[in-house]
């Protein structure tokens, strides 16, 4: 098996402030203000063909997560969207992620940072899918993670910031510590929220699609996208609080995000198992593989 590089020994450009560096040259201090107090907010974007899915979608998302963490990105959406097709270029990127980030420099270390410089960086690599397609269509082993997604009365729910993810790095390592792929969260009521990284979908016996309201975690960019094609094919889409066991009233269950695409769940901690993908997942991943790459 051929070693992973670690990421800040890899080779290429990185566009950072303004103009592009060495990789290996894109460092910042030990005691920025991102890193001590988690004033970061970023996204993870997909290239397909040489293209960026939603794009514009993306760093417009970037600007209101900043805004929710209380500070302004320095470059606005239109150049962002520039800098990010001159990085895929630069990087020669025909498929591949992309993760655009800003964050509050080291002018000063201390809880209250209003003067810190606000720093942005993108950067581009070449990424197989996630998942294979075999997969995707095999479906995922879940357990229930024991954090919860928060009340947005406690915390920046609807921004995709740095901080949010600590209970999800905590949660998917239990979970591979313990045979499954990936932790699915609940919601500070109990009601079905996420995973660690995607959004959750149920394909209903009755033929129609149940998600969870995104009132206390992010509403995905692809979890939109998906919900399109779904309404698209004429099949209802229904937004809403959804307990835990209304597991057993789904014939299929899949995720969804810009990493995972559209991924199935086969196994949920050995209580809710859906052995063969239904035809209204399987048509959806097709869908999808369909858009990105048209």
């Amino acid at each position: 098996m051929t070693d992973i590089i670690p990421f800040d020994q890899r080779d290429g450009f990185i566009w950072y402030n303004g103009q592009f560096v060495d990789w290996k040259d894109a460092k910042v201090h030990v005691l920025n203000h991102g890193l001590h107090y988690a004033s970061c907010v970023f996204e993870g974007e997909r290239v397909y063909n040489k293209k960026i899915f939603k794009n514009e979608l993306h760093s417009q998302r970037l600007h209101n997560s900043a805004h929710s963490l209380g500070f302004k990105i320095p470059y606005s959406v239109e150049d962002l969207n520039k800098f990010k097709i001159e990085t895929v270029a630069k990087q020669n990127i025909t498929d591949g992620y992309m993760r655009v980030f800003a964050w509050r420099g080291s002018e000063k270390m201390a809880i209250s940072a209003q003067g810190n410089k606000i720093h942005v960086a993108i950067a581009c690599w070449p990424w197989p899918p996630y998942y294979s397609d075999e997969a995707r269509k095999k479906g995922l082993k879940l357990k229930f993670a024991k954090y919860r997604r928060p009340s947005p009365e406690t915390a920046p729910t609807s921004a995709k910031a740095a901080g949010l993810y600590m209970i999800c790095t905590i949660s998917k390592h239990e979970a591979e510590n313990e045979g499954y792929n990936d932790a699915l969260m609940l919601d500070y009521r109990g009601y079905l929220a996420e995973a660690t990284g995607a959004n959750l979908f149920l394909v209903m016996k009755n033929g129609e699609i149940h998600t969870p309201i995104p009132d206390c975690f992010l509403n995905g960019i692809t979890r939109q996208t998906v919900i399109e094609l779904a309404r698209k094919k004429g099949i209802t889409v229904n937004e809403r609080h959804i307990k835990p066991e209304e597991f057993a009233d789904a014939k299929d269950a899949f995720l969804t995000g810009s990493a995972a695409e559209i991924t199935r769940i086969s196994n949920i901690q050995d209580q809710y198992i859906y052995p063969e993908p239904d035809k209204i997942t399987l048509g959806l991943i097709e869908d999808y593989k369909n858009l990105v790459r048209s």
